[in-house]
């Protein structure tokens, strides 16, 4: 959506007559229906300034179109300016222009070591002072690039007309270094090859980059066939996924029942888009049955299709690893982050925005989304459905780990049928995880407490899965699994502080000879990184992702006491915040909430403890629960209920 319109001459009468910035603000209140802060309306009226002395240039046509604020479609990302005309060869021309005041930038925290193992998503961000601290944010390279990616690959006009765009740039406060300047450093030159960066000083050579591509002006032409484009993805996009999928066919191949509950999957969005009917698909499927394969294969399939679609999790960590894991090959000079969206993205969506959601962990749904202290959504659930004619929930109830966890079947089917969404349900059952042995996740449920089941010993069962009495033997069988393939790791629960956040020379796990920091805060692809190796991950890293061998550490939140495995919550770190919440009840008695508890951190070390396709290595913290644990492999289990727990609990408590 365009919010404010015209062409340069208007753009510079407004400026003159110091009227932009209010004709701005009044229209994205109006169009967007946003509220404008005291920083952005200054952030207009300082950098709109600067513009217009780049345009005061009798080279730059007065007839190009100008747009400022250019939301873009089902996004919430908006494209600070954009200059309109025709090129040398009278194709129509935009020149996309991202604007910022920033006067100092920084180099991530790391970086040399992020460089050294492949730090994903973090070798395109810097460091910069927004909002009153330091904060990491996108280079603007990356982010004007982003945004000519995404127009290209969703809207037809410029697809068809064609439309060409070009991406840059204007720091108009900030003094470029010629030596090391952070924000010009050797690994962010692909970005700034498709994006130049322009700073203080460069309004010359702004102006030259604007009028090497606009010879003409074209009265707002352009800016109106980008306003009419249909949304739909493009040829391109859709031949570099289909070829992303051959190249990973082995990781993304389809067995079994995964085939069956893809297809009819792919039926029900097809009669959704035909018939204008909302339907929601609920996949059931437990740890490893291959949820995020299905999901991913629907992703490519129905963008081949031409539907609008996205991959949605609430957890950063499976929608990173994805994108890094797919942007390779013909994906490598793609942006394809509005393919992988958060579950937060929704709240401002329209009614039937995409054609069809892909919701992977819809267990780890929150109940409302908070976007700042004054925008708050009203249901996860709810908006998902709303924003789509087709909303697919893959969904394992066992895998809640937090207590805003809200995702559950029936709350899904409740807010269908207030919706007049027809329900269909599907459930993944081979296992393709654990050595394909459902045998093992049978033991670990009963063993843990979780539910009774038939399997209680290991016996027969081919899975390595080890107990350690040294910790430090457990981390040298890891680091040797990971030599094979790279794809080992230690994981833990969050029972020790992040004290390496703050100070880098800081271990955060330390136990006896053992000592190992959590996972870089600035590496969000922990799974795939090969320095993540070194790193300890916990659930919030390695939640809906798999690695060949796992070493988990079970903290002294989980023990073995009365002749029963119990839980701890006194015994999590306390900036965990999985159990918000939960926590002041429970220290007053609440037996919901103690119970509550209790689930969640049992679940957390289910969760670990199923990520390993071979193997699972254990280290107990408390010595009774690792000789339990050692006798649980050969030995029946006493499975016991939560509720006799609990009351050891609360005794223990009170």
């Amino acid at each position: 959506m365009l919010v404010y319109t015209g062409n340069k001459r208007d753009f510079i009468d407004d400026v003159i007559n110091d009227t932009i910035d209010g004709k701005v603000e009044a229209l994205v209140q109006q169009q967007l229906h946003k509220r404008v802060g005291k920083s952005e309306r200054q952030s207009w009226q300082n950098s709109l300034q600067f513009m217009y002395k780049v345009l005061s240039d009798d080279q730059i046509p007065a007839t190009s179109g100008v747009a400022i604020e250019f939301n873009i479609p089902q996004t919430a990302k908006r494209v600070d300016f954009i200059l309109t005309g025709f090129n040398h060869t009278d194709i129509n021309q935009a020149v996309i222009i991202e604007l910022k005041q920033w006067s100092e930038v920084f180099p991530v925290k790391g970086i040399d070591a992020l460089l050294e193992t492949g730090g994903g998503s973090s070798l395109h961000e810097v460091e910069t002072f927004l909002g009153g601290g330091r904060h990491v944010t996108v280079h603007p390279s990356y982010q004007a690039w982003s945004y000519k990616s995404l127009i290209e690959d969703f809207n037809a006009n410029v697809q068809e007309v064609p439309i060409n765009l070009q991406p840059c740039a204007y720091l108009h406060n900030y003094v470029h270094s010629e030596n090391n300047d952070p924000l010009f450093l050797p690994h962010f030159q692909e970005f700034l090859t498709e994006a130049p960066v322009f700073c203080k000083g460069d309004v010359l050579k702004l102006r030259d980059f604007i009028k090497k591509y606009i010879k003409r002006g074209d009265d707002k032409q352009t800016l109106y066939y980008i306003e009419q484009g249909k949304i739909r993805p493009s040829k391109s996009l859709q031949d570099s996924l289909v070829s992303m999928l051959s190249l990973h066919k082995r990781e993304f191949m389809l067995i079994d029942d995964q085939e069956i509950v893809y297809q009819r999957i792919l039926a029900c969005s097809k009669q959704s888009m035909m018939d204008d009917k909302k339907r929601v698909f609920i996949v059931h499927g437990g740890p490893g049955t291959g949820k995020t394969v299905v999901a991913i294969n629907l992703l490519v399939s129905l963008i081949n299709a031409g539907q609008v679609c996205a991959y949605v999790t609430k957890n950063s960590a499976p929608r990173y690893v994805f994108e890094a894991r797919l942007q390779q090959g013909a994906m490598k000079k793609r942006n394809i982050s509005n393919l992988f969206k958060s579950s937060g993205a929704f709240i401002d969506a329209s009614s039937n925005d995409f054609g069809t959601l892909l919701i992977d962990e819809a267990h780890r749904l929150n109940k409302r989304t908070q976007l700042g202290p004054s925008i708050t959504g009203v249901d996860q659930i709810k908006e998902l459905i709303t924003a789509s004619r087709c909303a697919v929930f893959f969904i394992d109830e066992d895998q809640r780990v937090t207590a805003q966890d809200y995702g559950s079947v029936q709350t899904i089917k409740d807010w269908a049928a207030r919706l007049g969404a027809e329900v269909q349900e599907g459930e993944l059952l081979s296992q393709f995880r654990c050595n394909g042995s459902d045998g093992y996740l049978s033991w670990l449920d009963n063993t843990l407490g979780i539910r009774e089941t038939a399997n209680e010993t290991l016996e027969g069962i081919e899975y390595d899965f080890k107990v350690f009495d040294d910790l430090v033997e457990m981390k040298q069988q890891i680091y040797e699994k990971n030599g094979l393939d790279g794809k080992a790791r230690l994981l833990a629960g969050y029972c020790w502080e992040w004290i390496s956040k703050k100070n880098s020379e800081l271990m955060d796990i330390q136990i006896g000879d053992f000592s190992m920091q959590w996972n870089l805060s600035a590496d969000r692809t922990f799974a795939i990184s090969e320095g993540s190796i070194d790193q300890v991950g916990c659930i919030h890293t390695s939640q809906g992702l798999e690695f060949m061998y796992v070493g988990v550490i079970i903290g002294e939140d989980m023990r073995f006491e009365h002749d029963m495995i119990v839980t701890d919550y006194k015994k999590r770190a306390k900036s965990d915040k999985s159990l918000h919440g939960l926590l002041g009840p429970a220290k007053k008695g609440d037996v919901a909430s103690i119970k509550a508890i209790d689930e969640i951190i049992r679940n957390t070390y289910r969760t670990l403890m199923t990520r390993g396709m071979r193997g699972c290595y254990v280290y107990c913290c408390d010595k009774a629960l690792g000789s339990h644990l050692k006798r649980c492999i050969e030995n029946p289990g006493l499975y016991t209920e939560n509720d006799a727990t609990l009351e050891s609990v609360a005794a223990d408590l009170f």
